[in-house]
């Protein structure tokens, strides 16, 4: 049996590897990428402290554990010399292809020497695979060359630009040697404010699942999933949009007087729309006009002094000097 690091995308799959009794060391990748911010110019250990306070400030999880799992990750990254061979295993989703730029630009600076580097990446979500399923995706394993570290290198660069140009720049370079990497800058671009109405992607999808006549929070996230081409988010994430949309104003959607949104949810949780929800998704109001802008995307930071929005039909990103008033609000 050869000395193995396997570097995945998290504890489910971790599990499922350790029952398929794949070889090896197991190495969760635990960071949420596409959320918080990530800015350039810090090392490994300098972000991770970032990354470990972004994720303490969302309560998800108690600062000491953390804090220690993102410490030990990088220590055991750091020793990856004492292995023969690394692997990562991953997905096609924006979650995952956010981490194997991350990874991949990290080996590119920290040469590999005489350790074996691959890659498994498929279209099959890995903590939703048999055992059996698991082992057979080592046939789509393949070397990571030259070609993958340099295109990792500029991705990631990128992505921690401070201002999203460079990534969207991307999309007119050949990215085939990281064969999802296009559609995962799609889908991040789709996060930024949309041009039209100032929604996300998936706040406006979450708007449209809530409008259809879905109110349980449980199933408008399981309708919002249906939506998209690569699932990347937790319901933790989709419950802070779900805040978001609460509380602007006035809000999106309301929940019944005297409850709250809570996760796990309860079966009293049910939203509605509300008519300026109605007016946002139509068009005649603008989102950003009536929210606090304060969000990171990658290293860019925006605020109202500092407005990107995405335009859909032309697939183009764009500054905006100011917000603009689409419609009175009562």
């Amino acid at each position: 049996m050869r000395n193995i690091l396997n570097i995945t995308n998290g504890d489910c799959a971790v599990e499922i590897m350790k029952k398929a009794n794949i070889s090896g060391i197991f190495l969760p990748w635990r960071d949420v990428l596409h959320e918080g911010p990530v800015p350039d110019n810090l090392s490994l250990e300098e972000l991770s402290k970032v990354r470990a306070q972004f994720i303490v400030e969302r309560s998800w999880g108690t600062p000491d554990k953390i804090i220690e799992s993102f410490t030990q990750r990088d220590d055991e990254l750091k020793y990856f010399r004492k292995y023969e061979k690394v692997i990562l295993w991953f997905e096609h989703d924006l979650y995952d292809q956010l981490q194997i730029i991350q990874i991949l630009d990290w080996f590119h600076k920290n040469n590999a020497g005489e350790v074996d580097l691959s890659i498994i990446c498929t279209d099959q979500y890995l903590g939703r695979l048999s055992p059996e399923e698991m082992k057979g995706l080592v046939e789509y394993e393949e070397s990571i060359t030259e070609a993958h570290l340099e295109l990792s290198c500029k991705a990631w660069s990128a992505f921690r630009s401070n201002t999203p140009e460079k990534w969207h720049e991307l999309l007119s370079k050949d990215t085939s040697t990281l064969p999802s990497l296009a559609g995962a800058i799609v889908r991040l671009l789709e996060e930024y404010p949309s041009c039209s109405n100032g929604l996300s992607r998936t706040a406006e999808q979450a708007l449209k699942v809530i409008s259809g006549g879905e109110k349980h929070p449980g199933r408008i996230f399981g309708g919002t999933q249906e939506l998209e081409e690569r699932i990347f988010l937790g319901d933790s994430s989709f419950w802070v949009v779900l805040h978001e949309l609460l509380e602007s104003s006035p809000p999106l959607i309301v929940l019944p007087e005297g409850k709250e949104l809570t996760l796990p949810t309860s079966k009293d949780q049910e939203l509605t729309i509300t008519s300026a929800g109605l007016d946002v998704l139509a068009g005649k109001m603008n989102w950003l006009e009536v929210s606090r802008l304060d969000r990171w995307i990658g290293g860019v930071h925006l605020d109202p002094s500092n407005v990107w929005c995405w335009n859909s039909g032309s697939s183009s990103i764009a500054k905006i000097a100011k917000i603009a008033k689409i419609a009175k609000i009562a």
